[in-house]
């Protein structure tokens, strides 16, 4: 079973679902405590915020490790700046946040909660270095400890979404299973036909953008992560033209 492409992928969606339902039994649990204690409700909070500080913290380091290993700086800082820009003038934060928000008018939910949880927790399990490496491990080689890992920092960080922000945190699961899934599904019909050092590139462009949601975790940055996505696959046509050049 763990040789098929895609069981690092149902492992990590799977581990976030569980992680959001923790977390809604821990808000039940939370808003019964503070009935009963007035100053329960800071305390959770100020919790709440240590653990996603923390997790900011991890996030940056997996970020930096990923982002270190560039070969072509170059190719990096165009990337970047073209895939911002190319977000930025196709709006996709915005186009996402409509997405979260029609769900929410959906499903009925109280303004705002469901859009933002689900929102918000997708981008923090599906952008980032360890889903393209993930992605690329599971289809070639067959092997999920990328996923594995992401799935468990996930996991915590659902929890502690889901008990702040409610039941749009469990839909993310379906966003990665959907969107790595994809990601796998295109590796494995790539099959090798992308070379390693492009796939170097990619990894460190995605690794700036996990890099950039830790800061805004910690509340440093309130980047537009979603709006520099289009980065991470412009390495596929920079890498090449810029080995022409007499550099």
């Amino acid at each position: 079973m763990t040789s098929w492409a895609l069981w690092g992928t149902i492992v990590n969606a799977v581990l976030v679902l569980l992680g959001a339902l923790g977390g809604l039994l821990l808000r039940q649990c939370g808003a019964r405590l503070r009935a009963g204690a007035p100053d329960a409700h800071q305390d959770e909070g100020k919790i709440s915020r240590a653990i996603m500080q923390a997790m900011g913290l991890c996030v940056m380091l997996i970020g930096i490790s990923g982002a270190i290993q560039t070969k072509n700086v170059l190719v990096v800082i165009v990337s970047m700046a073209l895939g911002t820009l190319i977000g930025e003038l196709f709006g996709l934060e915005h186009l996402m946040e409509r997405f979260g928000a029609f769900v929410e008018r959906r499903l009925g939910g109280r303004e705002g909660s469901i859009a933002e949880g689900f929102v918000n927790a997708t981008l923090l399990f599906c952008v980032g270095a360890m889903t393209v490496t993930g992605a690329i491990e599971s289809a070639m080689a067959h092997t999920h400890t990328t996923y594995y890992a992401k799935g468990l920092i996930d996991m915590v960080s659902a929890a502690v979404f889901a008990s702040t922000m409610g039941v749009g945190v469990a839909l993310s699961a379906a966003s990665v299973f959907v969107v790595q899934g994809l990601l796998v599904l295109v590796a494995f019909l790539a099959a090798g036909a992308i070379p390693t050092a492009i796939t170097t590139e990619m990894i460190a462009v995605g690794s700036l953008l996990v890099l950039g949601i830790g800061t805004n975790l910690l509340g440093v940055t309130k980047l537009r992560i979603t709006n520099m996505l289009p980065a991470m696959f412009l390495p596929i046509l920079l890498c090449p033209l810029v080995a022409l050049l007499p550099l």
